[in-house]
């Protein structure tokens, strides 16, 4: 192998820095090969780039050691010695000058004189961990001469050709470590993707000299998807300037990311270790593109406080003004953050007149989940009320190293094309893939460059694609278990692209109420429930009364009832076991005699009150409160609210052959679509509100068309959809949007199976009886040879 790197390819030079594999093969697991590697490559880097300014660090080093300056200071002079780098080494060492004896603390004490960025970068990777493990397992002097067999100086590999070897390292460790890769690494076809989706509608970058973008990702993991902007440019504008940012919360893959950037020439200080969520250490920042695989499903619960307080202080100031989704999934949350991040718009419509874009990848819970008025339907509302999507693109499924779910590519701008203006497009990319010859956790598929690039040129084109048949190999079926005899016909692989209105994914949701219909009879069964309190005490007091209530009387002399002390303690025993829904203080309640004969008390009225009232069934509760009023009179009884409401409670109940329940009686204009109906009452015409039923209770959806006023739709929708169904029904004006007061709560979904779904006939019902004559046919034989 040619020590030179200059004459390798950026993949030759990568496979010769993993190498060290070799070394480590026996004494190191696989997963920790890049955690040696990545640092080691990244030290013989810097030290090559170091190698011309070395002298003068060393003679400004000796200047200022004297003048007693605090290390920041001493930090500046020494940046300036090197003519214009980020980093400098004061040691006098290299990797040549490390001896072999005390290899270990030369190595550590090397790496201690890098200047603070640099030399942070090794404490995250535990550098100095690793040396040590080294040193014990006699390979670090090894490994520290074949480190120095290649040349990585900016005189044998640039910068760009030195980002794509420490890429490919990056890579080779991703799929080393693959049990936990998803985490901090996005498989390179979907980083391919997702930055030309992005990237391609920028003339500007891509065509024009001395262009400065800047790029950022608050998820950076190892900086996958901000070395694939760079390189994405460079191919294309050479020219180009790309200004990286990011941040990441894993302290390892914070160290690649900070590497990978440092050997690229980047600012490393624009790369910041922290949760972006809760802690965004470059608020103030706007950037022109953002990319970002933020992490699926996890919850934002420890740091549900701060994300809370920063909605509701900040409101639209801050960065989750929109809502907020449920503390489950925080998926939402970093793409309000990316578009809280966009660069202001400009006058005119080109890029070079500001605004931002977003690609973000995401699975499909954000689609759909929550409805109207929810958090995550908040979110979807303010995306495309304030037109920020431009397209989702749905990928194929195990695409990724540790999950094999659907998930979905979304591109924003507020630059929109005046095309695109009110649009969203809907790319549906699921069967564009091919399988791997080997999987890498759950990755199974990958996309190839033509795949990717019918997903870009139909979003390029911003075209409407029906299903077009795909040159894919059918899936491989099992043959493991019974084989159909007529199996199911193969559904075509297909490609399709569809155009909506931004109003097309919205609807209204109206509350269709139902009047109440109740009966009542002071029959003995019901005027017996009166003996115990409603829930939560209805079921414990009455197992109470069966096990001990045989003595007690419903006399008024009677002393004994509900006394239970001497039974206290078995009571109490069976309830905890029995009854744990009940707290200590109801329990205190149960044991109580106050309770029981507050009970007791009420039945007796009750009985009372079926002197006066009679047993018979009535079928109008319109008449109630006058036949208990009256038998109230004669009976000489006075009631409480409590007690009323728990006697009319007892002898009443839901019955859809009574009377509609009246609930008031109105003066205006009858308005049966709303609620207020015109009947005959006492030979008068009247016009009522009744009681509504909470368990007839419906929601119903209405498209949003903003050609048309609100009202006019939901009753239009109302008497189409609902009123032929249920005569009785109306829609409830009180429930109105919180944003714009009209009836009706707003909410806003994207069904992206909905609008692809083909559909698959079954299996002819003659076919399938056949299937099921021979499998009856062999478990009989079965059968009979058991017998046998």
């Amino acid at each position: 192998m040619s020590e030179n790197g200059s004459t390798q390819t950026p993949n030759n030079l990568a496979a010769f820095c993993w190498s060290i594999a070799d070394l480590l093969r026996g004494d190191f697991k696989q997963s920790q090969y890049g955690r040696i590697i990545l640092p080691f490559t990244l030290l013989r880097r810097l030290e090559g780039v170091l190698e011309g300014s070395k002298e003068q660090v060393l003679a400004e080093l000796d200047r200022i050691q004297a003048m007693s300056l605090p290390e920041e200071a001493q930090e500046k002079l020494l940046l300036r010695a090197t003519g214009g780098l980020s980093f400098f080494n004061t040691s006098k060492m290299d990797l040549s000058k490390l001896g072999e004896s005390g290899i270990k603390a030369n190595l550590q004490s090397y790496i201690q004189c890098f200047s603070k960025d640099a030399r942070e970068i090794f404490e995250y990777f535990n550098f100095a961990e690793f040396i040590g493990q080294l040193n014990d397992a006699n390979l670090l002097y090894k490994v520290v001469q074949r480190v120095r067999q290649t040349d990585l100086s900016p005189k044998a590999i640039s910068n760009h050709d030195m980002g794509l070897v420490f890429e490919e390292l990056i890579r080779r460790f991703a799929e080393g470590s693959n049990e936990t890769a998803g985490e901090h690494f996005t498989p390179r076809d979907i980083v391919r993707l997702t930055t030309s989706l992005v990237f391609m509608e920028d003339d500007d970058a891509l065509t024009k000299p001395g262009i400065i973008r800047t790029i950022y990702d608050p998820t950076a993991g190892t900086g996958g998807f901000l070395s694939s902007g760079m390189e994405y440019v460079h191919e294309l504008n050479p020219d180009a300037k790309m200004v990286a940012y990011g941040q990441e919360l894993n302290p390892e893959s914070y160290a690649i990311c900070k590497a990978d950037m440092l050997i690229k020439g980047q600012e490393v200080n624009n790369i910041k270790l922290g949760n972006t969520l809760s802690n965004d250490q470059l608020y103030s920042d706007k950037f022109d593109y953002m990319l970002s695989n933020p992490p699926f499903g996890v919850d934002w619960k420890k740091i549900e406080q701060s994300i809370k307080d920063e909605n509701s202080i900040k409101g639209f100031e801050g960065r989750f003004g929109p809502g907020l989704p449920r503390v489950s999934d925080g998926s939402l949350l970093f793409l309000l953050h990316l578009i809280s991040k966009l660069r202001d718009k400009g006058a005119g419509d080109s890029a070079s007149s500001g605004g931002g874009r977003i690609g973000i990848i995401l699975n499909g819970s954000p689609l759909f989940t929550g409805g109207a008025g929810s958090g995550e339907s908040e979110i979807r509302r303010y995306i495309l009320e304030a037109d920020l999507l431009e397209a989702i693109v749905a990928l194929p499924t195990d695409m990724f190293y540790n999950t094999g779910i659907a998930t979905y590519v979304w591109v924003l701008s507020n630059k929109k094309a005046p095309e695109r203006k009110g649009k969203v497009q809907l790319i549906n990319g699921v069967n564009l893939c091919g399988k791997m010859r080997k999987s890498l956790g759950s990755k199974r598929n990958e996309m190839s460059e033509e795949d990717i690039a019918t997903i870009t040129r139909t979003f390029g084109a911003f075209e409407v694609v029906d299903a077009r048949e795909l040159d894919k190999p059918a899936e491989q079926k099992s043959n493991r278990g019974r084989q159909a005899a007529n199996s199911k016909a193969e559904v075509a692989k297909t490609f399709s692209s569809k155009i909506f209105a931004t109003h097309e994914f919205g609807y209204r949701r109206i509350t269709i109420e139902r009047p109440l219909r109740e009966s009542y009879q002071f029959s003995d069964e019901r005027i017996a429930e009166l003996r115990f309190a409603s829930k939560p005490f209805n079921a414990p007091m009455k197992w109470v009364y069966e096990q001990f209530g045989a003595t007690w009387s419903d006399d008024v002399d009677c002393k004994a009832y509900g006394v239970l002390q001497e039974h206290a303690i078995e009571i109490r025993a069976y309830i905890k076991s029995h009854f744990t829904d009940l707290k200590e203080k109801q329990i205190k309640d149960l044991l109580d005699s106050k309770l029981w004969l507050a009970q007791k008390h009420i039945m007796l009225k009750g009985k009372q009150l079926q002197a006066a009232i009679g047993t018979a069934q009535h079928d109008d509760m319109n008449g109630y409160e006058a036949v208990l009023k009256a038998a109230c009179k004669a009976q000489g009884i006075s009631l409480d609210t409590k007690e009323k409401k728990h006697l009319t409670d007892a002898v009443s109940w839901k019955n859809p052959a009574a009377e509609k329940v009246i609930k008031k009686i109105h003066t205006t204009t009858a308005n049966p679509l709303y609620g207020l109906f015109e009947v005959t009452l006492k030979g008068k015409k009247q016009v009522v509100e009744y009681k509504t039923d909470g368990d007839l209770r419906d929601n119903e959806n209405v498209a949003l068309d903003p050609s048309q006023p609100v009202n006019a739709l939901n009753e239009a929708y109302f008497l189409k959809e609902v009123q032929p169904h249920v005569l009785d029904a109306w829609i409830d004006a009180s429930k109105k949007d919180a944003k714009d007061q009209e009836i009706g709560i707003v909410g806003y979904e994207i069904p992206f199976n909905r609008h692809f779904y083909q559909y698959q006939p079954p299996r002819d019902l003659a076919a399938i009886d056949a299937d099921l004559d021979v499998v009856s046919a062999e478990i009989m034989a079965l059968l009979q040879e058991v017998h046998s």
